[in-house]
C-alpha cells in the first residue's frame, strides 16, 4: 500500500505543488506548456544577468521558493526527485533571453540528470547564439576520498542563488558573476543527518530503513542513504560529530573552518523534523561552533531544501568576509529567503537580566510554630503528589496528554527544594503568594497557572485576619479567580469541581462557635465525591471539552488531585491536633 500523501494524483504532483505557489504569490508566473516558474516582472531585467536553476521536485521551497529580485530569474522543475526536461530548460532560456536580458547563468546542483540536461539545454541555447553559462555546486562534505562524479549538490546551492541574485541585481556581468560564485562555492560545505528516510509519492517503501537505535550520517536529498550509521545520541553530540566531520582537514570535502573562521550558518529542515527540534539543532551548532573560536556572522534557520517528509537536517558553513556578507544580505524579495538581522550572531548578548521581584515578595526564611506546621502540611501534600504520579497520567491520557501528574509531581518537587532551604513565612498570606509564584515558575502548564491564580487571590482575604471566616473568605476569592481567567463553572469537569463543593462545606466556618475539624472533614468529602463524579459529567472547558464524552470514562485528573491535596492537608491537621 502507497504511503498517505494530499496529492491529487502522482503523476500530477509536481505541477500542481508549483501551481500553488505561483496562485499565491502575485510575483511569480508559469511558463505555459512547461514547468517552469519566472518572475511576473521578467521585462524589467532587460540589460540584466538572468538567473535560472532546478532540479526535481521534492525539494521544496527549492527552488521556486527563491525566485524573485535579488535572487532567482526562474526556475525548471522536474517531477520528484527527476532531473528537469532538456525542452522546459531551453524554454526557460529562450523566455528569459527575449526580454533582453545580457546573459543568463545557470545554477545546478551537482547530480549526474541535472548536469546532463542543463548541460545539453546550455549547448543548444548557446548555438542560437543565447549567452549561458553555468556553475555547477557541490558542496557535500560527507565522502572523504574523492568521488568520480564530485561532490554532491545540497543546501548550500541556496547560497549560491543568494550571491549570484546580488550581484546580478548590482549590474555585473555574466563572466564576473560566474567566477565569483565559482570562488564562493568552493568556500562551503553541508553535512545533513536524519532520523528516517522518506517515501516517494505512489511508493510504498521508504528509501532506505534503519534501526530504531540508528541515525543516518551524510546523506543525500533524494532519499539516498548516507555515509554511515551511527547511534542515536543528543543533539549535542550528533551536531558535534557532523561539525568534526565536516571540518575534518584530512577529508578532501571538507570545508576549512577553524578557530578566527567567520562563517555562514545554515540549519536546514529535510522536510520532517519539528520546529522544536530544528531550535534544539540550531542551539547546538551555534555553542559548538562559538566553542571552537568560530565567529557565526549570519545564521540561516528553517526549511531550505527539503527531501520530503525526511525527519532530518542538514547543516551548511560558508566561509566569508564582510564583501560576502554584503551580498548575503542584500534585499530580495524571494519569498523563502528568511527575514535575518544583518548583524553577526556571535558577539550578541543573548540574556537580559530578569527583574527582581518587588521588595515586599516574601521568602522562606520565617522562623516560628506556625512555620513549621506549614512545612508538614506542605510536606504531605508534596509526598501524596509523587504518590499519585503515574495514577493521574493514566486518568490525563483519557482526554488530554498524559502529563498531570507529572505536572503535579513537578510543582511538588519544587516546593521540596524551597523547604529545603528552609522553613515557609508565618504568615498564611505570604506563604500562599509565595507559593504561587513559585508554581508559577516551576508547575507550568494550565494547571500552574490556574493554581497560581487561585493562591494570589486566596492570600488577599488573609492580609487582614486569619481567623476562620478569613480563610472560607480565602476559599471564595481563589475560586472566582479560576471562574474569572479559566472560564470553567461547576460541572464542567475540572479541577474546579472538587474546589468548589469544598468551599460550599467551608462556608460554615463564617458561623460563630464553628467546628475546624468537622467542617474540613466535610469540605474534604464533598470533594472526593465531586472528583469522582466528574466521571459521569460532559467536558465543558480544558482540553477534554473537545473529546468526546463517550470517551471519558474515568474521573477528571485535575479534580483528583485537588481532592488528594485537601485530603494531605487534613490529615497533617487531624495529627498536630491529636498530638
Amino acid at each position: 500500500m502507497a504511503s498517505k500523501k494530499l496529492v491529487n494524483s502522482v503523476a500530477g504532483c509536481a505541477d500542481d505543488a508549483l501551481a500553488g505557489l505561483v496562485a499565491c504569490n502575485p510575483n511569480l508566473q508559469l511558463l505555459q506548456g512547461h514547468r517552469v516558474a519566472l518572475r511576473s516582472d521578467l521585462d524589467s531585467l532587460k540589460g540584466r544577468v538572468a538567473l535560472l536553476s532546478g532540479g526535481g521536485s521534492g525539494h521544496e521551497p527549492a527552488h521556486a521558493g527563491f525566485i524573485g529580485k535579488g535572487m532567482l530569474t526562474g526556475v525548471i522543475a522536474g517531477a520528484v526527485f527527476t532531473a528537469p526536461a532538456v525542452g522546459s530548460i531551453l524554454a526557460a532560456i529562450r523566455a528569459v533571453a527575449q526580454v533582453g536580458t545580457v546573459g543568463i547563468l545557470l545554477i545546478v546542483k551537482n547530480y549526474t540528470g541535472d548536469r546532463l540536461n542543463f548541460g545539453l539545454a546550455r549547448e543548444q541555447a548557446r548555438a542560437e547564439g543565447i549567452p549561458v553559462e553555468m556553475v555547477v555546486v557541490g558542496d557535500d562534505c560527507a565522502f572523504t576520498v574523492v568521488k568520480k562524479t564530485g561532490r554532491r549538490g545540497l543546501c548550500g546551492t541556496v547560497l549560491i542563488h543568494k550571491v549570484a541574485g546580488a550581484l546580478a541585481e548590482a549590474g555585473v556581468g555574466l563572466k564576473e558573476i560566474t567566477e565569483r560564485v565559482g570562488v564562493v562555492a568552493k568556500a562551503m560545505g553541508t553535512l545533513g543527518v536524519s532520523l528516517s528516510s522518506c517515501t516517494v509519492p505512489g511508493s510504498s517503501k521508504l528509501t532506505f530503513n534503519l534501526a530504531a537505535d540508528e541515525v543516518e550520517l551524510g546523506l543525500g536529498i533524494h532519499g539516498e542513504a548516507g555515509v554511515r550509521r551511527i547511534k542515536m545520541a543528543t543533539t549535542d553530540q550528533i551536531v558535534t560529530i557532523m561539525l568534526d566531520h565536516m571540518t575534518n582537514s584530512s577529508s578532501v570535502s571538507h570545508v576549512s573552518v577553524q578557530s578566527g573562521s567567520s562563517v555562514v550558518l545554515m540549519v536546514n529542515n529535510l522536510g520532517g523534523l519539528s520546529v522544536l527540534e530544528l531550535g534544539i539543532v540550531a542551539d547546538a551548532a551555534v555553542r559548538t561552533l562559538e566553542g571552537r573560536g568560530v565567529r557565526v556572522a549570519r545564521a540561516l534557520v528553517g526549511t531550505f531544501m527539503s527531501a520530503l517528509e525526511m525527519p532530518g537536517f542538514s547543516l551548511t558553513l560558508l566561509l566569508v568576509d564582510e564583501s560576502l556578507l554584503k551580498l548575503i544580505d542584500a534585499e530580495t524579495t524571494a519569498s523563502a529567503w528568511p527575514n535575518m538581522p544583518k548583524v553577526p550572531v556571535t558577539g550578541r548578548k543573548r540574556t537580559r537580566a530578569a527583574p527582581s521581584r518587588p521588595s515586599e515578595t516574601p521568602d522562606f526564611t520565617t522562623e516560628g510554630l506556625i512555620s513549621k506546621r506549614m512545612a508538614l502540611v506542605l510536606e504531605r501534600v508534596c509526598t501524596t503528589l509523587l504518590d499519585l504520579e503515574e495514577y493521574l497520567n493514566a486518568l490525563d491520557r483519557v482526554a488530554g496528554d498524559g502529563d498531570c501528574g507529572t505536572t503535579h509531581s513537578r510543582a511538588a518537587r519544587a516546593i521540596q527544594e524551597q523547604l529545603r532551604e528552609g522553613p515557609p513565612p508565618g504568615s498564611p498570606a505570604k506563604m500562599l503568594s509565595e507559593l504561587s509564584l513559585l508554581l508559577l515558575e516551576k508547575m507550568g502548564g494550565s494547571s500552574g497557572a490556574l493554581y497560581g491564580l487561585f493562591l494570589t487571590a486566596a492570600a488577599q482575604p488573609l492580609k487582614a485576619s486569619t481567623d476562620l471566616p478569613a480563610w472560607s473568605a480565602a476559599m471564595d476569592a481563589g475560586l472566582e479567580a479560576m471562574r474569572k481567567y479559566g472560564k470553567a463553572a461547576p460541572g464542567d469537569r475540572t479541577m474546579l469541581d472538587s474546589l468548589w463543593a469544598a468551599g460550599q462545606e467551608l462556608q460554615a466556618l463564617r458561623n460563630p462557635n464553628a467546628n475546624l475539624f468537622h467542617i474540613l472533614t466535610k469540605a474534604v468529602e464533598s470533594a472526593e465525591a465531586a472528583a469522582q463524579a466528574t466521571k459521569d459529567m460532559i467536558a465543558g472547558a480544558g482540553r477534554a471539552s473537545y473529546i468526546s464524552s463517550m470517551k471519558l470514562d474515568q474521573p477528571d485528573p485535575g479534580a483528583v488531585a485537588a481532592a488528594a491535596i485537601l485530603r494531605a492537608i487534613l490529615e497533617v491537621l487531624q495529627n498536630l491536633e491529636d498530638a
